[in-house]
Formats: structure tokens, sequence, C-alpha cells
């Protein structure tokens, strides 16, 4: 039974919200399929399509190789192509979710979207129409599960779609329908998916176009105060799925401070050292335990999640950072360092100050490296952010507000020690 709207064909929904419906499926009786909408003129639904819809998926990892085939799509629709046939998809009661992944500029407002056109050019302007017809016909709304890399993804989304109601002048009918008919959930995806496999054999027997990749880890964070799980039983099919009322902003921060800290607190000092990929890193001994150090003794005491969670999501991610399928380079990540720094590492770096009232001497030793990498040419940032560190002291580096949210020049003397 078709049960999904799904906004986006790429790689990523099909290896993590596909890869999950196919196990809900396989455990439950969901029993649901998806229709693809392709949000955007060129992509990737012919090459579906030519497949039936259906495709290899393979995660890959220190826990072995796992093989599935996913058939839960059944059908693409191509708004650019066939604008009726995507109105239509309003008409089908039996549709309760709407997914999407239209990249961080997917979820935008644009005054110059107008009613008339087929299609509007933005993702929540297509969704508005979609909404309005199905408002028209009486039918119920749907439960938005947007998977867009922006914070509080599905208000953004709501407020787009409440924007183009008053642009169109839909009436307070239809907003108040919006607002109360439809479930907004804000979430938070994290899973490095590696596409297709190109130059690799996965020793499938058979040719598919759209093969995809992953690693095992997944998880999905999704806040909302509606009852999810009565109506897909993600806990059954054994996925790291975390519904919650109130807590996303804490598991934001939890990846923001651990993974994206411990990549940050990693890379100038593993690229002044000759390193050249994340997984090199793990593979030393000495860049380990810098590693280690960072994320198990002084980022996890800051925040605030038990610690069995945090110590637990934390070797996740060493694991993850170890994986031999992924090549994760240095010179990738290091692009915009000091911004970088100030939201992924310096608030741990704070806290820990603040809550034990002294220095976390392995991320000052990070931020010394940081300093010192941006002496060299190995840098990727903004030209005056480069010449600006590279031709100031450290004290006037931390001095610099502009740089850092504040001044942060009283963490020299220990930089400087470390």
């Amino acid at each position: 039974m078709e049960k999904i709207i799904q906004f986006g064909e790429g790689g990523f929904l099909r290896g993590f919200v596909d890869w999950m419906i196919q196990k809900v499926n396989e455990t439950t009786d969901f029993d649901g399929q998806v229709v693809v909408v392709q949000p955007i003129e060129q992509g990737m639904c012919d090459m579906l399509s030519a497949q039936d819809c259906v495709y290899t998926h393979v995660c890959r990892g220190s826990e072995g190789v796992e093989v599935k085939k996913i058939d839960v799509i059944s059908r693409c629709v191509k708004p650019y192509e066939d604008w009726n046939a995507y109105l239509s998809l309003a008409e089908n009661a039996d549709f309760r979710f709407i997914v999407s992944n239209t990249t961080e500029s997917g979820i935008v407002y644009s005054d110059a979207d107008k009613i008339t056109d087929a299609p509007p050019k933005t993702f929540p302007a297509k969704v508005t129409l979609l909404l309005k017809k199905r408002f028209d016909l009486g039918l119920p709304g749907f439960i938005f599960l947007p998977c867009e890399l922006i914070n509080r993804n599905g208000d953004n989304l709501k407020k787009c779609i409440l924007q183009y109601a008053d642009l169109w002048n839909l009436g307070d009918d239809f907003k108040n329908w919006v607002e109360k008919d439809n479930v907004f959930t804000n979430t938070l995806v994290d899973r490095i998916n590696t596409g297709y496999p190109k130059g690799e054999d996965l020793g499938l027997g058979y040719e598919d176009n759209m093969a995809n990749t992953s690693e095992f880890f997944h998880l999905w964070v999704i806040e909302t105060d509606y009852d999810l799980a009565s109506e897909i039983n993600f806990a059954a099919a054994d996925l790291n799925v975390i519904i919650t009322p109130d807590k996303l902003e804490m598991y934001r921060t939890r990846k923001v401070r651990i993974l994206n800290g411990a990549h940050t607190s990693l890379v100038p000092y593993a690229l002044l050292e000759g390193k050249d990929t994340v997984k090199s890193c793990i593979d030393d001994p000495v860049m380990y335990e810098h590693i280690r150090k960072c994320v198990f003794d002084e980022i996890i005491p800051t925040l605030d999640l038990p610690k069995e969670e945090l110590e637990s999501y934390a070797n996740s991610v060493l694991e993850r950072f170890g994986n031999p399928y992924i090549k994760h380079y240095l010179s990738a990540i290091a692009l915009n360092s000091v911004s970088k720094f100030k939201v992924r590492v310096l608030p741990s770096i704070l806290e820990y100050i603040k809550r034990y009232d002294k220095m976390p001497t392995t991320l000052l030793f990070a931020f010394k490296k940081l300093i010192e990498f941006y002496k060299t040419d190995m840098t990727n940032d903004d030209a005056d952010v480069v010449d600006f560190m590279k031709n100031h002291s450290t004290v006037e580096i931390l001095a610099n507000a502009e740089l850092w949210g504040e001044d942060i020049s009283f963490l020299a003397e220990e930089i400087e020690k470390c």
C-alpha cells in the first residue's frame, strides 16, 4: 500500500529512509510503499524506473557486509514532466507521510513562486499546492519527516508553507488545517552514505546501476509530541530511531560536539603530522589516543545525556572513523576550520572550564595546533581569516571576538604551554 511520498531519489534517502522502511516491512505489518517525487528537473528517476524502482543497498564496515534488495519504492513521479500526476497524489487517502531531502538549500521561501506555476520552483511551494488540493478534497493531512540538514527543519518547512498560503491568499481555513491536521516533526539524521561504488565490484552477480552503499551506523532522532510509534514500529525492526517530544537539541549537540568535534580537534594536528585520512589517524596510536582523550575525557563530561549513552555513541563514532570502506580525507574536513572550531570545539572548552574550574588540556592542545596550522599554506578558508591567523600572535588571535564570538584571550597562556 502506498503510504509515503518521498521528495528526493538520491543515495541518502534510498540508503537511509527506504532502507529503514524495507526493514520495517519485513518485521512488522506496516506494508508501506514509497512514491518518489523528483523535486528538481534533472534527476535519477528515469534510471530508477528502468529497474522497476528496485535496487541493492550494501552496508559495509568492521561489522561485515550486509546486502539487501530494496523494493519499497512503487513508482516515481516527475512534476516537471507531469504536474497533474504529482497533484493527483493528494487524492490518495492512504498517504500518511511526507519524507524529504532537498539539501540544506531546499527548505526556502521565494515570493517569485506563483500559484499558477506548474510546478513552482521551491520544494515548500510544491508541497503547499499538494496540501491545498488535499484540503479541498476534505482529506486528512500528513506527517512530515524532513531530513534536510538544517536546524528545526520541520518548523522551517511549516513556516514556508504558511508564507505561501499568505502570498497566494489561500485563506485562514486552509492555514488552520495546515497547523492542526498536519504533523511537522523536526529531525536529525546521521549516516555516512557512500553512494554508488564507482570502480568497485560488489560481487552482486548482476548489473545494478542504482546500487547504493553506506556504513552500518544509522541514527534518526525525530522530535514530536505525536505518537509516531503507533504508526511505524521502528523499534520492532531494531532500528536506531529515537522519537522524543523535546530532546532533539540534546542529540544535535551530542553529534556536533562528539562526531564533528572529534574531527575538528583532530584535523589540523593530523595534517601537520602528515596524515591524509581519518582512518590513518585511527590506525596511528598517538593520534588515536589524542582523539580518545578529547572525546572521552573532555567533551563527554560537558554534555547532559546519560554517560552510558554518550560513551556508546562515542565508541560508535570511533568505529566509524576506522571503517576501511570509507576514505574521509582530512583536507576535505579542514575547510573553514576556524568557524568549525568555534561551533564544534570551543563550546566544549568553555563548558569544561565552567563545570570543573580547570583547563581541558587536550582540547587546548588541539587549539594550539589549529593556530599552527593556519601559519602554513595548507589551509582552505576565507582569505581574510587566513591572513589574520597567519600574521597575528596567539593572544591577538584569541582576542578577536569576530572569530570566536567573544574575547577568549584568557586561554592564551594555557594554549602556549601545551
